[in-house]
């Protein structure tokens, strides 16, 4: 394995300032990593299981996992040790901090769609959720239409955002929305009752009230508002890169080490693959 332990840097979530000079040639980020030795992963705080911190502060899920699997790949592309520097991004500053060169590669949460791909490029899905609520198991909150007169939080820059937004505003509901910066957010929203609810992708949901100091007290409902295919972020227009990220990923799909990965984090969930996601597996596993 050619790189080194794992170093937490302290990098501000707004870093939006220059973007980094990437080095001559038509290697992009890869021409930018062999010249640094580092290679900079953007990663979620509190997106349970996907990528969030632990006890120690550091970065673990699913979604790290698999980016370990494209940094092993890129340090035997480039055939060099490399660093890891860690910059926490959230749904406001992922999709800027990876157009202007500050992350390399997003490992956490992110809905692969057709409006951010004018702005980055996505490696092949690596899970299927979808918007659902979550709400207080006595609140009577059972769907978009028990929200009327309630108020709902709501991480901003999502696709769960538009679609509840799209949902109540198509049944004329009086709901108040309450924008929030991140999971961890809107989940104290609901724990200490300033919302009646919080909407994310359902697994994402489940993931929270597994955290959660009273997990009983909290159940996910609704039928699912929209479908979010996730994927790894990467930079636009550097299919190098890409391809170095897509071969990673194919060949852990290809063996069946997804199904050890998935079980580590997903089974404690209760949360099994579906067919749609083993789909999914199956299209991503191209031959060489």
């Amino acid at each position: 394995m050619l790189f080194r332990n794992t170093v937490l840097t302290a990098v501000a979530a707004l870093g939006l300032s220059a973007p980094v000079a990437f080095a001559d040639g038509d290697g992009g980020t890869l021409d930018k990593i062999a010249a640094s030795g580092e290679i900079v992963i953007g990663h979620r705080e509190s997106s349970v299981p996907f990528s969030y911190l632990d006890e120690n502060q550091q970065p673990v899920g699913y979604s790290i996992d698999l980016c370990m699997k494209i940094v092993e790949a890129v340090a035997a592309e480039l055939d060099k040790e490399l660093t890891i520097k860690y910059v926490p991004v959230n749904p406001k500053t992922r999709i800027a901090l990876m157009a202007n060169g500050t992350i390399d590669l997003e490992c956490g949460s992110t809905t692969n769609t057709l409006t951010r791909q004018q702005q980055v490029e996505y490696l092949p899905v690596t899970f299927v959720t979808g918007t659902k609520i979550m709400a207080r198991k006595d609140s009577g909150i059972n769907s978009v239409a028990d929200l009327d007169g309630k108020a709902i939080a709501l991480a901003q820059g999502t696709t769960n955002e538009r679609a509840v937004i799209a949902a109540v505003e198509k049944a004329g509901l009086n709901v108040k929305i309450l924008p929030v910066r991140d999971h961890a957010e809107g989940m104290l929203s609901l724990e200490t009752d300033r919302v009646d609810a919080y909407a994310t992708d359902h697994i994402l949901l489940f993931g929270l009230i597994s955290k959660s100091k009273t997990p009983d007290d909290f159940a996910v409902v609704g039928d699912f508002l929209s479908f979010d295919p996730y994927a790894l972020m990467v930079r636009r227009d550097d299919s190098a890169f890409e391809l170095v990220g897509k071969k990673a990923l194919a060949e852990v799909f290809r063996s069946g080490e997804i199904d050890a990965i998935y079980a580590k984090w997903f089974d404690p969930l209760g949360v099994p693959a579906d067919p749609l996601l083993k789909a999914a597996f199956q299209l991503g596993a191209l031959p060489e």
